[in-house]
């Protein structure tokens, strides 16, 4: 699975971009840590894939990581259905809270690379 793209449908780049230019809180204090490499791995923003955006990929080895605010709270079944479809691509998830970004950061990046590490050594 290292490197390899995942197809997306081409209209959610440009939503991507949007998502890019508007990051939640959370997104940007988790880019500051993970950007440039700062795990070892390089981590993109925002990325289209099938039919969704994730919030964060690492195609060297499949990782993404989802920060879940409270436009989250009522969308269990469809945040599980697109992990699923997603895991069925080969795709790796770690899903952390927006509160955990905020009040926990360094146990976020703890556990971020730990999976790393993990996924690597694979």
């Amino acid at each position: 699975m290292k490197n390899r793209i995942i197809p997306y449908e081409p209209h959610l780049r440009e939503y991507a971009r949007h998502l890019r230019n508007n990051s939640t809180l959370s997104e940007i204090l988790l880019w500051q840590k993970i950007k440039k490499r700062a795990l070892a791995v390089q981590f993109h923003r925002q990325v289209p894939m099938l039919h969704y955006i994730v919030d964060f990929y690492c195609h060297e080895i499949g990782l993404a990581i989802e920060i879940d605010g409270s436009s989250h709270d009522h969308k269990y079944d469809y945040d599980a259905k697109r992990q699923g479809k997603l895991e069925e691509h080969g795709v790796n998830f770690l899903r952390f809270s927006d509160a955990e970004v905020k009040n926990n950061l360094c146990n976020v990046i703890f556990v971020i690379q730990n999976k790393v590490e993990e996924l690597n050594a694979d």
